[in-house]
């Protein structure tokens, strides 16, 4: 008997690679999954723009310290081997500063009129970064900020200082990588339980088919600091975004999900966007699905068959995760930019248009 038709998550006829090997061996074969054999280039730490030479110290100033929460010093050579940064968010240092970073969160909820004013706003050559790490979902104004900043700083693969939310380095060589042990099925950690948010409504259809610790404000108690550790007792971990975002591909996958060696669930952008910085057999998107419940059944399967979920971190003996930390690696990113970047200037036109 022919199995039925698949469609993918928008209805379009078509059954991923993964999938059709999975139906054939669920419907009396072999269960044969087909894994790429061509792992991405290991996305690097983000290069600056391009340009001259800028000597001595780099003042960078932060104009609101993100979320109203007390500024922490980086020391840039020590951890980053960035150096000549003096970073401050004294604003009596304003004239004296190469670049101010401005936080959208905080732009947003002090307004335009938050902005330096004065008969001179804005000294010769000083470069405004608007810096934001949140969803075009989660950023309102933008449409009032047009032609104000010079570079942009986000997890966006085409801003000017691009800082993601993770990324992997490739290891000298290859090294043995041990799996914790796992005694649980699925785990997904949320703080910002929305009813009306896609990520919610596909847990509800998904749970119908399979078990789901739920910790966070719905659910199961989670000891401050003990993400990883929680995590790492689980086979898979949902890394499923609040909206779904060119590039938005958060701290879900690469500090809960990767650094506890779980395989994560994603759900956000789609597979060829999360292909472009982690290799395509480390995780298992949702589209690739007709739905939740042949996802279930899928991760079943794994939990039965220990070779075929283990291929899921062949790509650990030759790669390393690096989780980007907030918010002193940005700042000192910023640092790197504007020496790199030299006389180089120019002016963000609509950032709305770009960013969302």
């Amino acid at each position: 008997m022919e199995p039925a038709p698949c469609r993918n998550a928008a209805g379009r006829p078509g059954c991923p690679r993964r999938w059709r090997a999975l139906a054939a061996g669920l419907l009396g074969a072999a269960a044969v999954l087909t894994l790429y054999a061509h792992l991405p280039e290991p996305v690097a730490a983000p290069p600056a723009p391009a340009g001259g030479q800028v000597d001595g110290k780099i003042n960078v100033l932060l104009w609101w310290e993100p979320f109203g929460r007390p500024l922490r010093t980086a020391d840039c050579q020590r951890r980053y081997n960035i150096t000549g940064c003096r970073f401050s968010a004294d604003r009596s240092r304003y004239g004296e500063a190469q670049a101010v970073l401005f936080h959208h969160r905080d732009l947003a909820l002090h307004g335009a009129q938050g902005l330096p004013r004065g008969p001179t706003p804005r000294p010769p050559r000083q470069l405004w970064v608007w810096m934001n790490f949140e969803s075009p979902s989660h950023s309102p104004g933008l449409g009032e900020l047009t032609g104000l900043f010079n570079w942009t700083m986000s997890y966006r693969r085409d801003s000017d200082i691009f800082v993601p939310y993770g990324y992997l380095h490739a290891l000298p060589v290859p090294r043995p990588f041990v799996l914790p042990r796992k005694t649980r099925l699925v785990a997904w950690v949320i703080s910002n339980w929305n009813e009306e948010h896609a990520r919610v409504r596909y847990y509800h259809q998904l749970k119908e088919h399979l078990a789901i610790d739920v910790y966070g404000a719905n659910g199961l108690a989670l000891a401050k600091g003990s993400i990883v550790e929680t995590i790492s007792a689980y086979k898979f971990y949902l890394a499923f975004e609040n909206s779904q975002h060119t590039d938005y591909i958060t701290e879900k996958l690469w500090r809960n999900a990767f650094t506890a060696s779980a395989v994560p669930v994603v759900f956000g952008p789609r597979r060829a966007n999360y292909e472009r910085f982690i290799p395509p057999d480390s995780f298992i998107h949702v589209d690739d699905f007709p739905s939740p419940r042949l996802l279930a059944t899928y991760l079943k399967f794994l939990d039965k068959s220990k070779p075929n979920y283990r291929r899921y971190f062949s790509w650990r003996r030759k790669y390393e995760v690096h989780v980007t930390s907030f918010w002193d690696e940005h700042f000192c990113k910023v640092c790197e930019a504007v020496r790199a970047a030299g006389d180089e200037i120019k002016t963000v036109g609509n950032l709305a248009s770009w960013f969302e």
